[in-house]
């Protein structure tokens, strides 16, 4: 055999080798990447709600702009008196700019035909209070038809009711819903005599907030609940674990 033959003998040997390394590695690479068990934590918290807000709004109708707008500032006094009485700060109320619009009514006339007639200028203010206390702002909104015998008819919007700990919910919420996904991985890979290895990924679900006790359904970004005082929080995490 002559040097030539010797050199290529080696290269084709070399070339062999090198392959049947690189392939043995793509599968071993391959049956890792196979062997994971995926699982799915869940964490949910019932919690009460630390912050209320709640809108009225009253109004005045006349033929005269300027009389529509004393009637309703002097509203407006009698409302704020009313609500200050009750216990309410000057800086948990806020009064809306007045909406003016000009109010009409149809009128069917005896052929069939009909006209618009202006009946006058319609003013519409609200009222917005912003509280922690709960309780006394529930009250007060179930009480305001109070202010009739004043000369005030304000129509009262249910509360909607929110959380101020937020954040720190959903930090011990995640922290919760992780543990609870290592705990069945843990469990999953005991029963089927393998050890748990690394963590090679970790999805989060999206925050819901649902009223307690309701079959209120989950929404794709999210549910969050603002008409019940009482509500339950939940999310999920999905953890993809290697195993050896």
């Amino acid at each position: 055999m002559n040097r030539s033959n010797i050199s290529i003998s080696i290269v084709l040997g070399i070339s062999f080798m090198v392959g049947s390394w690189f392939v043995s590695t793509m599968l071993s690479k391959k049956n890792q990447t196979n062997d994971v068990i995926l699982v799915t934590g869940m964490a949910e918290e019932n919690f009460s709600s630390d912050l209320i807000v709640w809108t009225g709004s009253f109004n005045r109708l006349t033929m005269d702009l300027k009389e529509s707008y004393r009637l309703l500032k002097n509203d407006e006094n009698v409302v704020k008196a009313y609500l200050i009485e009750k216990g309410i700060r000057k800086s948990e109320m806020v009064f809306s700019s007045i909406a003016i619009n000009q109010d009409y009514e149809y009128v069917t006339e005896p052929g069939g035909g009909s006209r618009r007639i202006f009946n006058g200028y319609r003013l519409v203010q609200t009222v917005r209070i912003e509280s922690k206390n709960v309780p006394k702002i529930e009250k007060i909104s179930r009480e305001v038809t109070e202010l009739i015998d004043r000369g005030v008819e304000l129509n009262s919007d249910a509360p909607a009711y929110y959380y101020t700990k937020l954040a720190d919910l959903k930090i011990k919420m995640i922290a919760n819903a992780t543990k609870d996904a290592r705990e069945r991985a843990e469990k999953i890979a005991e029963n089927a005599k393998a050890k748990l290895g690394q963590l090679k990924q970790a999805d989060m679900g999206i925050f819901q907030i649902t009223a307690q006790n309701s079959s209120e359904e989950y929404s794709w970004g999210g549910t969050l609940n603002t008409t019940s005082k009482e509500k339950t929080a939940s999310i999920t995490m999905k953890l993809k674990f290697s195993t050896h």
